[in-house]
């Protein structure tokens, strides 16, 4: 096999890697319960996933106020109720959802 088509199979590869784990988010947030109080595009106990992703589409350190809120969890941001910190959400899991986040959150 040539360098070419290595690297050509190299880099199809790794896109394929990548649309793999772009549709994944909804699978993250089902199997972290996350969807049991945010809906994708409406409010259920907290605030529909297309509600934060407005909020935090034109905020400067969004992605590090998003992995803390998700971490440590809070209250004051969309009302009385709090969210319940979430210690142990695998950092990949974490990742995966702040970027589709600020991606949009589309479903």
């Amino acid at each position: 096999m040539k360098l070419d088509t290595r690297i050509l199979l190299a880099a199809s590869l790794m896109a394929a890697a990548s649309v793999l784990s772009a549709a994944a988010p909804t699978d993250v947030l089902t199997k972290n319960a996350c969807l049991a109080c945010h809906g994708v595009a409406n409010k259920i106990v907290g605030p529909g996933y297309n509600e934060v992703a407005a909020k935090y589409k034109d905020v400067k350190d969004a992605k590090a106020q998003l992995r803390k809120s998700i971490k440590e969890g809070g209250s004051g941001k969309w009302g009385q109720i709090p969210m319940a910190p979430q210690p142990n959400l695998a950092e990949a899991d974490l990742n995966l959802i702040v970027d589709w986040l600020l991606d949009g959150a589309k479903a």
